[in-house]
């Protein structure tokens, strides 16, 4: 079994508050390359930035995936995630293959119905309204199939033999990507969406939250998503193994800038939390947060870590690049061990 990897995973806020050092979209865009940079240079893995529209947030990924690409030339960059509910699929397919052709085939992009989002029906607004018969979900997941329709290379538009040097038929998208329809993952927020996900061949992508409870841990919970999906895989019969995120918040308090920071949050954010998310009773994951051995040591039990083969960090990006790579530096060198990762150039 390959070693774990672990990434970054950035939600890109931005904003003129007191202790904010990203004080506009600029400064979060230019810092989240600058962060990705950084984190290849410390042996981390993986870059990935949460997608959110009408805030402020990252809203459109791809130029900022494609400058980290062009300037790193090991680390994964992707996505976690991009709501499908706001996407014309086969633009965003010709400019998901442009962004990998770039990376050299290091793009993960992690898609999904999407989360709440500010601005009510939003995606009405990007021009985007279910047919009749549809909720958004279903939109979503039928915009998702289109697209991964077009970047597997199937033709998706009729051509004009005039125009297309006598070619008839159906036209794929350009560019083409060999390998990334293979590098889709789902955001599944429930063990039935994970089971979805498996028998459409997308990778799984689960995160600090669960949209439903059964009063075990939340890394029990995850856990039996993990081991649903597995066997929903298995029974499809894909020609590829997947590959599997879990999402988590780690902060190791080293010294006293930690500290300040973060030591009064220790206590707080030591359990689950149980509420209500977009009218379904759902189980939150707790944060980790205290000394490097004990967290390590907590890490290493955490049912849905060991599971997984990639864990993905959250970060507290308005702390600006130095922090977060100092962060990404203590848990890579004193927490990452001990759950199964080591850095690698070569993984």
């Amino acid at each position: 079994m390959h070693n774990k990897r672990i990434g970054f995973l950035s939600f890109g806020h931005w904003a003129r508050v007191p202790g904010s050092l990203v004080p506009t979209a600029g400064d979060a865009l230019k810092q989240g390359i600058d962060l990705a940079v950084a984190a290849e240079e410390l042996g981390i893995d993986g870059a990935f930035f949460r997608v959110h529209h009408f805030a402020r947030q990252q809203a459109s990924p791809f130029p900022l995936l494609s400058a980290i690409a062009a300037r790193t030339s090991r680390i994964e960059m992707g996505t976690g995630v991009i709501d499908m509910r706001y996407e014309n699929s086969l633009y965003m397919a010709e400019e998901a293959a442009a962004t990998d052709l770039i990376s050299d085939g290091r793009l993960q992009l992690g898609v999904s119905r999407g989360s709440p989002e500010p601005a009510r029906n939003g995606a009405a607004n990007f021009g985007y309204v279910p047919k009749d018969g549809e909720d958004s979900g279903d939109m979503a997941r039928r915009h998702t199939a289109l697209f991964r329709k077009a970047i597997a290379g199937h033709g998706v538009a009729e051509a004009d033999p005039h125009y297309a040097g006598g070619a008839t038929g159906l036209l794929p998208i350009q560019p083409q990507s060999p390998g990334l329809a293979q590098r889709i993952w789902w955001g599944a927020g429930t063990r039935k969406t994970a089971v979805w996900a498996a028998e459409q061949g997308m990778n799984l992508m689960s995160s600090t939250l669960l949209t439903e409870d059964t009063g075990v841990p939340f890394d029990q919970l995850q856990a039996e998503q993990i081991s649903l999906f597995r066997e929903a895989w298995t029974a499809a019969g894909h020609d590829f193994e997947p590959r599997i995120s879990v999402s988590r918040s780690v902060i190791p308090i080293v010294d006293s800038q930690d500290n300040h920071y973060f030591g009064l949050r220790a206590q707080a954010d030591s359990q689950d939390q149980v509420g209500i998310l977009d009218g379904a009773l759902s189980r939150f994951g707790k944060s980790y947060i205290g000394e490097p051995d004990q967290l390590a040591d907590e890490l290493a039990k955490d049912a849905a870590v060991q599971a997984a083969d990639t864990v993905l960090l959250t970060v507290p990006n308005q702390l600006g690049v130095d922090y977060n790579a100092k962060l990404l530096g203590n848990v890579a060198k004193h927490i990452a061990p001990a759950f199964g990762w080591s850095a690698s150039l070569t993984k």
